[in-house]
């Protein structure tokens, strides 16, 4: 069954048209992963269909009674607790809150006291409101809200905490929690994943995988595509195409198509090419010998090409990032150390005892949940922080080079081609064509830093690793603001790399095609893993696989031992009783 139809929109922001006589339907069921490159008006459209933006032209029709709930792609904070916030979520409770307490109202004043029938009437609709308030969950809304907060994994501590002082990470699960309390028929998620940890990224493949009603989901996480939907709409150049299957089965299936599509493209133009010549000779012969019979044989060619259906020539491959990543020079083969290395903030133990190695070469992924330590060991790593206890040595011939998640190594006042020019001496045209290689404009290359999306400042720190030549790498979240076109150049070109390389990331696609060992930081401890991320993951199931058994195994031993005990004293009993 149709829940949403969109029919022939458009929709224009500031003189530009983000897209135009753009149709789409789903369906009671969906479960979609909408993709795009960014700037394509993949928000722009989930919050046309949440009813938080007007289109320009055409028409969008939704079933009647339709729920709809949005998960914006950025969440502010304020003076409200998650419990608070999560409530709010429920405006028709509040307004049924609201009625009946117009009901206690009237029916304490003296008028209604006076009036029987009035008095009758105001009961009679108080039922009903009571009625209707516990239908639709009232009584149990306060457990319901704290039932969807922890099953998302926000901490206890937090619950009453404003939600401006709670990290980026626990508003996201705050936001989606009052997401799921509306019982949407229809859940539209803005790039859930951001600032969640991989612990919460599974919860949120969970929640997806057990909603019941449909899905549109906006992500640049890949696995997160590939576990949870079955369909996926590309839009692009203002228009939407749907295939069938995750992402990875429209990666491959849209590859195939484009070569088809060239080859059927090619073919055409092969076919018009023969055409236009025939109808050159027949109009030339009508010409010179005045013959009506090949006048008609050129209108017929003519009509012919005007009734192909024109196959559309493909574009293989779009504009990417000119990213080539290499090392100035080789290094040695020991690139960092740290011994028994501890640190601390204040009272608060972040690291303790740490004792790791980096070899030249490596592809080291630091994972953990969100506060674990994986920045501070990674700013530990390259200089920037001084440990608490022991030491961390790095190779004299080691240069580092550094991707900030929050870009604090940029300088925000000064412009693209100012940090450009800074860091590789060159004149200015030549920085403006660098810059072009990494899909900046001429307007962009001028503007101040502070300006840019968190995707152009992400660019713009891969150009400057490019233009600087380390020949050890340390990035932390690089993916976070790329879209996937971008994130797959980034992987390429990590891929062909001649130098080392340690990645923080929550991103499982990504870790899965960069390392082959894994750090782990846990309480304090970083616990090593040689092999990729999918790898880890499925020894750790397999080890919390053995410890259930172990656990069940124990539990069965003790029941048998328990059994024999009272067997034991049954007979003891029973031995006692037939002496006396």
């Amino acid at each position: 069954m149709i829940i949403t139809s969109i029919q022939n929109i458009g929709k224009v922001y500031g003189g530009r048209s983000v897209f135009e006589n753009l149709t789409w339907e789903i369906d009671d069921k969906a479960r979609i992963g909408l993709v795009g490159p960014n700037g394509a008006g993949k928000s722009t459209l989930l919050k046309i269909v949440a009813s938080l933006e007007d289109v320009t032209s055409g028409t969008v029709t939704w079933r009647r009674g339709l729920r709809v709930a949005y998960l914006p792609q950025h969440i502010a904070g304020n003076e409200h607790t998650p419990m608070q916030t999560v409530l709010a979520a429920r405006t028709d409770l509040a307004q049924l809150e609201a009625e009946i307490a117009a009901c206690e109202a009237a029916l304490n004043s003296p008028a209604v006291l006076n009036d029987l029938d009035q008095m009758s009437e105001v009961l009679e609709r108080q039922a009903k409101l009571l009625e209707r308030f516990e239908a639709v969950g009232g009584p149990m809304v306060q457990n319901e809200a704290r039932g969807h907060l922890v099953a998302l994994g926000l901490e206890a501590e937090a619950f009453e905490l404003p939600t401006n002082v709670l990290s980026g990470g626990q508003r996201k699960l705050i936001a989606l929690a009052a997401c799921l309390i509306q019982r949407p028929d229809l859940l539209l998620l803005d790039e859930p994943e951001t600032h969640l940890d991989l612990a919460r990224r599974g919860m949120l493949e969970a929640l997806v995988r057990e909603f019941s009603g449909a899905i549109v989901i906006i992500s640049h996480d890949r696995y997160l595509l590939d576990e949870t939907v079955t369909q996926i709409v590309q839009l692009e150049d203002g228009r939407v195409s749907t295939w069938l299957g995750n992402y990875s089965a429209y990666a491959v299936n849209r590859e195939l198509m484009l070569q088809k599509q060239a080859q059927d493209f090619a073919a055409q133009q092969q076919e018009i090419a023969r055409l236009e010549e025939a109808i050159k000779r027949f109009n030339l012969w009508a010409s010179v010998f005045q013959n009506e019979r090949s006048a008609r044989q050129a209108r017929v060619k003519q009509m012919q090409i005007d009734k192909m259906d024109k196959v559309e020539k493909p574009v293989l491959e779009r504009r990417k990032l000119g990213l080539a990543l290499r090392s100035a020079v080789r290094g040695g083969q020991k690139i960092v150390e740290l011994r028994d290395v501890s640190m601390a903030f204040d009272a608060d133990l972040v690291l303790l005892g740490v004792e790791q190695t980096i070899w030249r070469g490596e592809r080291i992924g630091i994972i953990g949940a969100n506060g674990a330590g994986k920045s501070v060991l990674g700013r530990l790593m390259m200089g920037l922080i001084e440990p608490t206890e022991g030491l961390v040595w790095r190779g004299p011939s080691i240069s580092i080079g550094y991707f900030a998640q929050g870009v604090e190594n940029l300088d925000h006042s000064a412009t693209p081609i100012e940090v450009v020019r800074l860091t590789r001496s060159m004149y200015e045209n030549q920085a403006i064509g660098f810059l072009d290689g990494f899909l900046f404009t001429y307007e962009q290359c001028r503007q101040p830093i502070s300006t840019m999306s968190g995707g152009e400042r992400a660019r713009l720190q891969l150009a400057l690793l490019m233009l600087d030549r380390p020949n050890c790498l340390i990035l932390d979240e690089p993916t976070n603001h790329l879209d996937i076109a971008a994130a797959e150049v980034l992987e390429n070109a990590l891929d062909r790399y001649d130098g080392t390389v340690i990645v923080i990331s929550h991103d499982r696609y990504f870790l899965d095609r960069v390392v082959d060992r894994v750090l782990v930081v846990t309480d304090g401890a970083v616990d090593s893993f040689s092999g990729g991320y999918s790898e880890w993951h499925e020894h750790r199931a397999a080890l919390k696989r053995q410890q259930a058994e172990a656990a069940a195994e124990r539990k069965r031993l003790q029941l048998e031992q328990q059994k024999k005990q009272a067997e034991a004293s049954r007979k003891q009993q029973k031995a006692a009783s037939n002496k006396r």
